[in-house]
C-alpha cells in the first residue's frame, strides 16, 4: 500500500510540474481563475443589479456605467458580470451531467462486455448520430427555457462523449496485473470497479470535463442568440448577443455586443488552453522541458 501511494504521490508531482512547463496552460487557467473570482466580488463590491431599470437608455459609456446601458436602460457591465455567472454555471453543471451519466456507463461497459457493452454502446452510437443542436432546439422548446432545462438537455445530449473515452481506458485496465490480483483475493466487480479501475482510467474524462465546458458554454450562448436560451430578465452572455441583432445596434452601439463577445472568445481560449495542458500532465508520455 506504501509503495502504491508514494507511486500515487510521483505521478501527481510529475504531472503538475508538467503542467507548469506549459506556459499557456498556465496562463489560460490564470485568466479562468482572475474571470471567476471577478464575477463572485465584482457584485458584491459594487452593488451590481443587472434588471434595475433607468431613464438613461442606449447610454454610451460614462463613469456612472461603465459599460453604457441597453435599450431598457439597464446597465451593461451589471448585466455582463451576472451574465457570466449564467454562462459558467450552465457550463460546469451541464458537463457534471454528461460525466455523471458517461462515467459509470463507460465503466460498466468496459468492465462488464458482453451484454452491457453491446446495450451502451449502440446507445451512444444513437445519440452521437443525432444532430445535438437540432434536438437541443426542439427540446428546450418542448421542456421551456431555462437555465436548468439547458443543464439537462445540455448534458443528456452530451455524455456519449465520457462514454467512450472511459469504455476504451477500461478495456486495457480491466486486464492489469492488480485487477487480476484483486479478483483472485475475492474483491467484488463493485470494490475493483470503485477501487481499481475508476481511479486508473479517470484522467481521459478530466481532460474531457474541461474540454466540455467551452462547448456547452458556446451550446448556451447560441441557444440564448436563438432566443432559446436564458430568458429576460435574466441575463446571460448569449441573450445579451441575441439583444443586439439589428445592423442599427452593432454599427452603433458596440457597448451592447462586443462585450459579451469578447468574454465568451477569452473563456473559450482560456479553458481550451488549460485542457491542452491538463492533457500533456496527465500523459505520463509527455516530456517535461
Amino acid at each position: 500500500m506504501k509503495k502504491s501511494n508514494k507511486k500515487n504521490s510521483s505521478y501527481f508531482h510529475d504531472a503538475v510540474e508538467r503542467f507548469m512547463h506549459h506556459k499557456l496552460a498556465v496562463v489560460g487557467l490564470a485568466v479562468v481563475t482572475v474571470e471567476i473570482l471577478l464575477l463572485v466580488i465584482l457584485p458584491v463590491i459594487m452593488n451590481l443589479e443587472p434588471n434595475a431599470v433607468t431613464p438613461a437608455v442606449n447610454m454610451a459609456p460614462d463613469k456612472t456605467h461603465l459599460l453604457g446601458t441597453d435599450t431598457y436602460g439597464r446597465d451593461t457591465f451589471a448585466r455582463l458580470i451576472y451574465g457570466g455567472r449564467t454562462s459558467l454555471k450552465i457550463g460546469f453543471f451541464s458537463v457534471l451531467v454528461q460525466a455523471a451519466i458517461g462515467i459509470p456507463l463507460g465503466i460498466i461497459a468496459g468492465y462488464y462486455r458482453k451484454a452491457a457493452e453491446v446495450i451502451i454502446m449502440r446507445l451512444a452510437d444513437m445519440f452521437q448520430s443525432i444532430p445535438s443542436m437540432c434536438l437541443n432546439i426542439v427540446l428546450v422548446s418542448v421542456l421551456s427555457p431555462s437555465a436548468e432545462t439547458l443543464i439537462l438537455v445540455i448534458g443528456v445530449m452530451g455524455w456519449p462523449s465520457f462514454v467512450r473515452l472511459l469504455y476504451a481506458k477500461v478495456l486495457s485496465v480491466r486486464e492489469k496485473e492488480y485487477v487480476e490480483a484483486a479478483r483472485t483475493t475475492g474483491t467484488g466487480n463493485l470494490g475493483i470497479m470503485l477501487k481499481y479501475i475508476l481511479p486508473n482510467s479517470i484522467s481521459p474524462a478530466l481532460v474531457a470535463f474541461t474540454f466540455g465546458i467551452p462547448s456547452a458554454i458556446l451550446t448556451e450562448s447560441a441557444l440564448s442568440f436563438l432566443g432559446l436560451g436564458i430568458q429576460i430578465p435574466e441575463a446571460s452572455w448569449g441573450n445579451m448577443l441575441n439583444a443586439a441583432q439589428s445592423v442599427a445596434i452593432i454599427s452603433t452601439k458596440p457597448w451592447l455586443w462586443i462585450p459579451a463577445g469578447m468574454c465568451i472568445f477569452i473563456t473559450l481560449i482560456s479553458v481550451n488552453l488549460f485542457g491542452d495542458g491538463l492533457r500533456d500532465a496527465l500523459d505520463p508520455k509527455t516530456k517535461i522541458g
